[in-house]
């Protein structure tokens, strides 16, 4: 969806569930999931709309205009750093 995250969404998006795990699902699999994908989420509409649902849906939001290079090449790197020092603790735990 190109706009902020609604209340409607959610409810179609619980109807599709409802419907799929109704009509596609074979015996022995996990019901449906739902993602919701958004170019704006308030986290209070999006909490109280899909918390406690017997389906289980999640919104996320999305960029339409990519970080610049070099800050997604930083924060490679800083990510990088830290699962280098994490390492050898976890080795130490195993």
């Amino acid at each position: 969806m190109v706009g902020k995250f609604s209340y409607a969404d959610a409810g179609q998006m619980h109807l599709y569930l409802n419907y799929a795990r109704e009509h596609w699902m074979k015996a022995g699999e996990n019901p449906p999931v739902g993602l919701i994908l958004c170019a704006e989420k308030g986290a209070a509409e999006a909490h109280y709309a899909l918390d406690n649902l017997p389906n289980k849906v999640l919104a996320a939001e999305y960029q339409t205009v990519l970080p610049d290079e070099k800050l997604i090449a930083d924060e490679l790197e800083r990510s990088r750093l830290q699962l280098e020092e994490r390492r050898p603790r976890l080795n130490q735990q195993h």
